[in-house]
């Protein structure tokens, strides 16, 4: 591939075209507000001046409603041998490309399984698709070098290539994105109203479950009404879930003993094919998912302190697998996670104290 073209500027159609223009792709931008492609070009992104021709890859980063818009202006104008768009629901674009009479052969639906809270070109980065998982969506019908010209592109971002059938896609991203997002969503909802004295005493666990409600809503609202019916068929069982832990709640505010004992077994279930479904998340890198030892270093909030932790933690010989850091509330202080192998969690524990840092137990 030397020549990309990338309809739509946003969060994904920028990084995207910045991972292709450092790996040397001439990249045009196109948006429907120049102001936009102009600010991604200045970035770094490509050029907002329109191809001579026709380029090899043209990437639709449109909302899933305007797509398959979007494509079927460009492959009427010929603005490219291969097309593809990066939306999040495939089956629905495909369907209305087939009802506008399109030759699909061009064309392959693909998702990168990758995003942030922000959007827009200032959000984006070339990096940010690297490790993560890219669905590619072809047919009987698509053709080999449109396939290859897509690869290529997940290759120049540095993700991994998994291959789907559309709806199948469709019903997985309601499970693992679309239906978690509203979930979280209802659940920052509560804050909205709450007492501040509550709210101040948010912790690790609640910023967990409603980080990806910060969102924008016009985005979601373009995401869930391409893919609602498997969405709502998960929220139904979601809300059937409810329904039987309220229950089961009700149950231990009982005086009668059986009703209690019944109430424990409820809660109980819910909270065991929880811990079921939580393991089955892959771990790092894909792999599957692995138990680490958490050692807990308490520190100031200043510069440099988490780089002296990195640091010390090395010249243990000790690699950190994962890290999370909780602020205290009210205090310029903050409790850091280092999640290790259990066999250096005592190493790790040991040096960190020699170098005088505070371990909790």
């Amino acid at each position: 591939m030397r020549t990309a073209l990338v309809i739509g500027t946003g969060l994904i159609g920028t990084s995207a075209a910045l991972a292709l223009a450092q790996r040397g792709v001439v990249v045009h931008l196109e948006d429907h507000d120049p102001g936009q492609a102009r600010t991604a070009a200045a970035l770094g992104a490509g050029t907002d001046e329109a191809p001579e021709g026709p380029v090899d890859l043209a990437v639709v980063a449109a909302p899933p409603a305007h797509v398959a818009a979007v494509l079927a202006d460009a492959m009427r104008r010929g603005a490219a041998r291969g097309y593809l768009d990066v939306a999040s629901v495939k089956g629905g674009p495909r369907r209305e490309l087939e009802a506008l009479g399109l030759d699909l052969s061009a064309y392959i639906g693909t998702h990168p399984m990758s995003g942030r809270e922000k959007s827009g070109p200032l959000a984006a980065t070339g990096d940010l698709f690297e490790g993560r998982p890219w669905v590619l969506t072809p047919t009987r019908d698509t053709d080999t070098e449109v396939l290859n010209l897509a690869l290529e592109l997940v290759s120049h971002c540095r993700a991994v290539p998994v291959v789907m059938d559309a709806d199948a896609h469709d019903r997985a991203v309601a499970l693992v994105s679309h239906m978690p997002h509203l979930v979280s969503s209802m659940v920052a909802a509560r804050l909205e109203h709450a007492e501040e004295a509550a709210v101040r005493l948010c912790g690790q666990g609640i910023r967990d479950v409603t980080r990806i409600a910060a969102s924008d809503p016009r985005m979601w609202i373009d995401i869930l009404s391409a893919n609602p019916a498997p969405v709502a068929d998960l929220l139904s069982d979601v809300a059937a879930d409810l329904e039987e832990t309220v229950r089961a709640l009700r149950a231990l505010q009982s005086a009668d003993d059986v009703k209690r004992r019944e109430g424990v077994g409820g809660i109980e279930d819910v909270l065991r094919r929880g811990n079921a479904g939580q393991v089955r998340v892959p771990g790092k890198h894909g792999a599957a998912p692995r138990v680490y030892e958490v050692v807990a270093v308490l520190i100031d909030d200043q510069p440099g302190q988490l780089a002296r932790i990195f640091a010390d933690a090395g010249q243990a010989g000790v690699n950190i697998e994962d890290v999370r850091i909780e602020h205290a509330t009210g205090q310029q202080a903050g409790l850091v996670q280092l999640m290790v192998e259990p066999k250096s969690a005592t190493v790790l524990s040991a040096a960190l104290r020699e170098r005088g840092w505070a371990i909790r137990q």
